[in-house]
């Protein structure tokens, strides 16, 4: 009896861990965004109340700084550029290739990510998603769905941006005796263009190192690298 008391209370413990061995990636970087997150809401919050106290303001506490201009102007500038950095990402990976990186496709044939899957038939199908089961126009969405996501993710991002920074830009005009303007009107400003492009063009400097870096560098178990004993002009990750 009390062998099997410990072999069913050892049941949820085993699903437990296979649960997050199947999901360790996502939940790790999910934890480590919220920890990030949460560092820069505390230290955001000690600068704009610094700021604050130097033009003679009361501080506003941590909960009303989520609402302030200045956390959702620095929060959706970066988002806008990461999402725009894996749309692009996405789009040019189908397209283009790279000679040794493992991060491009084959050069000289065509993988299983190039499969049509209106050619398929039969059980291969079964357990395939339900749009490519629906075909039509359901299937070319969503054979597109990932870039449509991001796209989508960089253009709220974007709008977030320019409303978070046109709520600041207005502060400080209203501070300095100057009148506020519209969103519209901001979004032709070079700080919010300037702001912009400074994120962007670090994100495809990331891109462009990691492409180049993986045709002569590995990382052992990674799949974003070649195996380690792999010649620099082998291209793809296997």
């Amino acid at each position: 009896m009390a062998a099997s008391s410990e072999t069913r209370a050892a049941k949820p413990l085993s699903r437990v861990r296979a649960a997050l061995r199947r999901n360790g990636l996502s939940l790790v970087i999910t934890v480590m965004f919220l920890a990030f997150m949460a560092g820069q809401l505390v230290a955001g919050a000690f600068q704009y109340n610094d700021d604050r106290a130097a033009h003679g303001e009361p501080p506003v506490a941590l909960t009303a700084y989520v609402a302030t201009g200045h956390f959702l102007e620095a929060t959706a500038e970066n988002w806008e550029s990461e999402f725009l950095q894996m749309a692009a990402y996405v789009l040019l990976t189908a397209w283009l290739f790279q000679k040794g990186s493992s991060e491009s496709k084959k050069l000289d044939k065509t993988e299983s990510v190039d499969r049509d899957p209106r050619s398929a038939r039969g059980k291969h199908l079964e357990n395939a998603p339900w749009p490519v089961r629906r075909g039509g126009w359901v299937l070319k969405v969503y054979e597109n769905s990932l870039s449509i996501a991001f796209l989508l993710l960089f253009l709220i991002s974007f709008l977030l941006h320019a409303a978070g920074g046109v709520r600041i830009f207005n502060e400080e005009a209203l501070a300095h005796g100057g009148p506020p303007i519209t969103l519209l009107k901001y979004l032709g400003t070079p700080q919010f263009w300037f702001e912009s492009f400074q994120n962007w063009q670090s994100e495809f400097l990331s891109l462009v190192a990691m492409v180049v870096l993986s045709i002569f560098l590995r990382q052992r178990g990674s799949p974003e690298s070649k195996p380690v004993d792999a010649p620099h002009h082998h291209t793809g990750s296997e």
